[in-house]
């Protein structure tokens, strides 16, 4: 059985697809930390960090995001840029994911930070 998170994952990668975007890769995994989605929006890359919550008690998912996780993923982007000689322009998106009842509200944010 999936955790939600990884649910969360395959819900935002999906949208995205819906939307054009080309996945390139998922749980990008570095000496750095994790992306969650890398994908590709015309010709820019894009780094996504999926928050999934069962609920908004404790707010809403994206708010999880913060400054130390954005700089994390920063780090993470340029790893994924040098590592593949890759030169194109990048952005940070956030998918917030709150699913109850089998049903999921999406929320994408592009250009989050």
């Amino acid at each position: 059985m999936k955790s939600l998170g990884h649910k969360g994952e395959d819900i935002a990668a999906d949208f995205l697809k819906q939307k054009g975007y080309k996945i390139l890769l998922r749980n990008y995994m570095t000496p750095l930390g994790e992306a969650d989605i890398v994908a590709k929006d015309k010709n820019i890359i894009v780094f996504v960090e999926v928050k999934a919550r069962s609920s908004n008690a404790f707010g809403q998912p994206f708010e999880a995001v913060n400054h130390r996780k954005q700089e994390k993923l920063k780090k993470i982007a340029l790893y994924y840029l040098k590592h593949n000689k890759i030169e194109l322009p990048v952005r940070f998106d956030i998918v917030s994911i709150i699913s109850r009842d089998g049903k999921a509200e999406v929320n994408h944010i592009p250009e989050a930070f």
